[in-house]
């Protein structure tokens, strides 16, 4: 049975309908009336509150296994649970003060009609804390074997950190009306953990899009790890502002960027990993990473000025002989004045490495405000870029002594197992890796960091295992 969840308003309240696409009635409830229903039955209190069978709980919520379309606005504490499925139709937006919990392995799906997309509002919280063994799963709702790029909108959590947006705050992107930024710090919108979200990303307008998961302005007090974006239609990740941490993120088969930071991120992000279809590219240009300081790359504070360690970032390219999209551009992009920090990472199989964009990125780099050290880049026809005309010596600012930094020829130098298969990735070093060394945690920047031997994403440890999935496509839900 499908059963559809819509939310009116209604004397300037908010009332939950479940409605049953079947002949079952539908639940009659006065505003006033605070009856819970019990077993399906009837309780009589004076108010009255008929629940029909198969139903159950204040708002005669449906019992187990059914499939629950979402749409319009929730404004009140929320539960999703494993043993039904949802689809999210339009834009859903969870706010101030709800709190939208969901349970460890449900399963939620996006409408590709109506462009689903789930919106965490300032104010609101999203608890979705799956695990290993049982991760929460955001999907397209097309059948197995027909989901695509951009079947759905993505998630979207907006927070009240600060943004460098004139005023302190803006309109999220992608045709969402919600606002973000602030000036807290430490806000607080939840925690996402040992989550997936595959087929999403959709094209609002040209440069402005519904990413993978979208951050805007969330605050550091959100815990963010164990993601895992998949067949993404934009950016798997983009951080619009903000001060969140996140930790153990999977960037698989993105079509735009894998980590997009501008408006002024300020978070520490360690143990990320990306791996690219050769095939698959933005008419904007792929890269792995993307960093602005804003997009007409101004002096606005707070500067975006990141952390990220321990990031591995496979490009399309696995060897010479491999035939790639002509849109992919540059392992890590850094432009637009920001003042980025990379470190004890790898960049491998792109045309370009690293590309430090215009003479106000210059300027960072040698004031030491935008930071390049213990990284390895390897593969990559041009290893390191400037623009043309430039006068900036990268080649001596990346080889600077202390830094630790290092060019490999070849992908396979690196002695990684099999990180560019397609569907059964192996992302661990051999043992006689030189990965598995080389890293430095002495920068007071990585003050809080875990602190590892190795460059890159992995030791000995695959912690993708038993909760990520690099075949969604046939997976049945």
């Amino acid at each position: 049975m499908r059963t559809t969840i819509n939310i009116l308003k209604h004397l300037g309240t908010v009332t939950l309908i479940f409605l049953a696409v079947a002949s079952l009635p539908s639940c009659k409830k006065k505003d006033d009336c605070k009856t819970t229903c019990q077993n399906g039955g009837v309780v009589n209190d004076n108010c009255g509150c008929d629940c029909p069978a198969g139903f159950t709980g204040t708002f005669c919520e449906t019992q187990a296994g059914q499939t629950i379309e979402v749409q319009g606005n929730i404004t009140s504490d929320a539960n999703w649970t494993s043993n039904n499925t949802y689809i999210i139709k339009g834009f859903v937006y969870v706010k101030e003060p709800a709190t939208l919990t969901i349970e460890a392995g449900t399963i939620i799906k996006g409408d590709k009609n109506t462009k689903g997309t789930l919106i965490i509002e300032r104010g609101a919280k999203i608890m979705a804390v799956g695990t290993a063994g049982k991760p929460i799963v955001f999907t397209s709702a097309q059948p197995a074997g027909q989901r695509d790029y951009g079947d759905w909108g993505g998630i979207i959590i907006c927070g009240r950190a600060p943004v460098n947006l004139p005023g302190g705050e803006g309109t999220i992107e992608g045709g969402v009306g919600a606002q973000f930024g602030g000036n807290n710090t430490n806000d607080n919108s939840g925690k996402l953990k040992y989550v997936r979200i595959e087929f999403s990303g959709i094209a609002f307008q040209p440069n402005n899009e519904i990413n993978g998961l979208t951050l805007g302005g969330v605050g550091s007090g959100t815990e963010i790890e164990y993601i895992q974006v998949s067949y993404n239609g934009d950016d798997s990740f983009e951080m619009f502002g903000g001060s969140v941490n996140l930790k153990h993120i999977v960037s698989f088969r993105s079509w735009d960027d894998d980590f997009d930071s501008d408006n002024g991120f300020s978070g520490n992000v360690q143990f990320a990993v990306a791996l690219r279809d050769p095939n698959i590219a933005d008419q904007s240009g792929s890269n792995g990473f993307e960093s602005d300081n804003d997009g007409q790359g101004t002096t606005a504070t707070p500067y975006t000025s990141a952390i990220f360690s321990n990031i591995s970032v496979f490009g399309p390219q696995a060897d010479g002989s491999t035939t790639i999209n002509s849109q992919f551009k540059r392992a890590a992009h850094l432009r637009r004045n920001t003042q980025l920090k990379i470190y004890n990472s790898i960049f491998c199989g792109y045309p370009t490495g690293l590309l430090i964009d215009g003479s106000l990125c210059e300027t960072n780099a040698a004031n030491n405000d935008l930071q390049f050290r213990n990284n390895i880049i390897a593969g990559c026809a041009t290893p390191l870029a400037v623009n043309s005309g430039s006068t900036f010596d990268i080649t001596t600012w990346f080889n600077t002594s202390g830094w630790n930094n290092a060019l490999f020829v070849n992908n396979s130098d690196l002695l990684i197992t099999n990180p560019f298969n397609l569907s059964a990735p192996n992302f661990l070093p051999a043992s006689n890796s030189p990965v598995l060394a080389g890293s430095s945690f002495n920068n007071p920047n990585l003050a809080g960091f875990e602190q590892v031997d190795y460059r890159g994403a992995f030791g000995v440890t695959d912690w993708t295992q038993g909760w990520c999935n690099f075949n969604p496509q046939n997976t049945n839900y």
